[in-house]
């Protein structure tokens, strides 16, 4: 194993034992996060991350929260979508329909979905829309969610701001169509304006591929060697939860 130049894990990174502690970690802040929101201001609104690692984490609050929390004040959006249609197997939408939409009693109205079975920069720009009229946004505000929830792919990528792209320089649309050169196809994705104006942002992360990067971004004195580093809240708090296979170089 390579020697590591990380002093130590920064106060944003919470690394656990595996995926089981790292789901549990993940649905807990959720629900905290849920829960004080609806306390203080009445509603929480929440941007769901799509992937692979979040589904088990969406099983479980459905599992286990499905009564325990106030489903009619939690409102519910993406942090991205791929370029299908809602019914079609990679969507984000309907991983998390069938993972936890489904089996919670949220009102259908509550659930804001990005229309990506439309042209791609349409379906940006209505869901741009929907964000400016949920939020009563005016003319250069930005939305402020109370929780965004994000992942990491190994190339370091998170929501679909991928490397090389242009959405990475976007500063004053909410929402864009990103063209991703390598995977061919175009995809639907809140700016880092709009994530780093949330209230928490919970980047979870699984997997040992993801340990290189995790590794570099650590030890390395460049701030923008990948997306997923320019996602820091800028009034809000930033959560890593890391399971140990993708700690495992630091």
């Amino acid at each position: 194993m390579p020697q590591s130049s990380v002093s130590k894990v920064p106060e944003w990174m919470t690394v656990v034992s595996n995926t089981e502690a790292l789901n549990n970690a993940a649905a807990t802040e959720f629900v905290n996060c849920a829960t004080r929101a609806v306390r203080e201001r009445g509603r929480f609104t929440v941007a769901l991350s799509g992937g692979n690692t979040p589904r088990n984490i969406y099983s479980l609050l459905a599992e286990k929260y499905a009564h325990a929390l106030s489903w009619d004040e939690i409102f519910v959006f993406f942090g991205d979508e791929r370029h299908v249609p809602p019914d079609d197997p990679d969507s984000n939408f309907r991983m998390a329909t069938e993972s936890l939409l489904s089996r919670v009693p949220i009102p259908a109205k509550n659930v804001h979905r990005i229309q990506a079975e439309l042209d791609a920069r349409m379906a940006a720009d209505q869901y741009e829309a929907t964000l400016r009229e949920f939020f009563a946004l005016s003319n250069g505000h930005l939305p402020r969610f109370d929780l965004v929830m994000l992942g990491m792919g190994d190339d370091g990528h998170t929501a679909s701001l991928f490397p090389g792209t242009t959405a990475l320089d976007e500063n004053s649309r909410l929402v864009v169509a990103n063209h991703v050169e390598k995977l061919q196809t175009d995809r639907i994705t809140l700016s880092f304006p709009v994530l780093n104006a949330a209230a928490e942002v919970m980047v979870v992360i699984a997997g040992e591929k993801k340990a290189p990067v995790i590794r570099e971004i650590l030890s390395s004195s460049q701030r923008s060697l990948y997306p997923i580093q320019r996602v820091h809240p800028k009034e809000g708090r930033l959560l890593w939860l890391v399971e140990q296979e993708a700690a495992s170089l630091l």
